[in-house]
């Protein structure tokens, strides 16, 4: 087999797994468009805070330490202790549940029946002030995770098709992990929407706010039910990220990868989201292989996404998987 071809196998491959972790990303902002119709802006910060909290906790490090120090004159950093990486993970999604509460409560509940630009506002306005809490709470500088997930190359992948066609292909063990994470996720979502008495009341929610109160669902359960969803899925992503390439700040720009995903997929739909990451993260990686290097001199993975999104606005703006909207005027 020619060696293009195999390099071209070898790309398609590492770029689904991108496309992935894109994925996870995209699914939190599928969950909450879905039961609300608001367009989370903060879905990206919330996998940075999720990822800064998990790893403060395992390092036992104090939050807001350098407030602390500054107001108290002390000079305490640490605990003295770390904690485990699963119960750093179950302590982590207490403070994502307490987060879904403190969104509901504080900003959600007093903007019901508002246009959706409001809302849309209110999440911007959230993913600053999570950005610059996360900031205080645990500081700017990048970190290590490191929750025991493998790393590097699949030394089994590598011997195998180095045998089969005399060429190693360099997959990674964390993007194989990512993989099977997120169809485990996306399983057990859909089977969570689709036969639990929350999952229908989020559909029912989803389908017509006023429907669902005047049958008795509290809408602000369902809220806070599935921000907190949402923030599992951005501690999942945080975790893949971070575990990929360091905690930091830049973290949160992930979620300007999730929107051509968005587009490609559906707004509302959580396979959707999965078979966009996909095809992002393939397309991406193939163009840039074939015509980005050769052609235009590289760097067309920053703005491929974007232009294959573009394209789909213009002739199936629902995505592949959305409801098309017809309105009666």
């Amino acid at each position: 087999m020619p060696d293009q071809v195999l390099f071209a196998i070898e790309v398609t491959l590492n770029g689904l797994m991108a496309g992935v972790l894109y994925a996870l990303v995209a699914l939190g902002f599928v969950l909450i468009f879905k039961a609300s119709g608001i367009f989370n802006y903060a879905q990206g910060v919330m996998a940075l805070f999720a990822a800064l909290t998990l790893v403060g906790i395992m390092d036992g490090q104090v939050p807001f330490a350098h407030l602390i120090n500054v107001v108290f004159g002390t000079n305490v950093h640490h605990f003295g202790w770390t904690v485990p990486a699963l119960l750093a993970i179950a302590l982590t999604m207490v403070v994502m549940v307490g987060f879904a509460w403190a969104v509901n409560r504080l900003v959600l509940r007093h903007l019901v029946n508002q246009v959706p630009i409001i809302l849309f506002m209110a999440t911007i306005g959230l993913a600053y002030f999570l950005e610059g809490l996360g900031d205080m709470m645990w500081g700017a500088d990048i970190k290590k995770l490191d929750v025991g997930l493998p790393q590097g190359i699949n030394g089994w992948i590598d011997s195998t098709t180095f045998d089969a066609f005399g060429y190693g292909f360099f997959i990674d063990n964390l993007d194989i992990v990512a993989t099977l994470i997120a169809a485990i996720l996306v399983t057990g979502l859909v089977l969570f929407s689709q036969y639990t008495k929350q999952g229908r009341a989020l559909r029912a929610v989803a389908d017509d706010h006023q429907a669902a109160l005047s049958v008795g669902i509290s809408l602000s359960f369902i809220w806070v039910l599935v921000w907190s969803i949402a923030g599992f899925v951005a501690l999942v992503a945080g975790i893949m990220w971070g575990a990929k390439s360091g905690v930091q700040f830049s973290l949160s720009l992930i979620a300007l990868k999730a929107l051509p995903v968005l587009m490609l997929g559906g707004f509302t739909s959580i396979p959707g989201a999965i078979v966009g990451g996909l095809i992002i993260g393939m397309g991406e990686k193939l163009f840039e292989f074939l015509v980005g290097a050769p052609y235009l001199g590289g760097a067309t993975e920053i703005w491929f996404a974007y232009v294959l999104a573009l394209v789909f606005l213009v002739f199936r703006p629902q995505g592949l998987f959305g409801e098309k909207i017809i309105e009666r005027v």
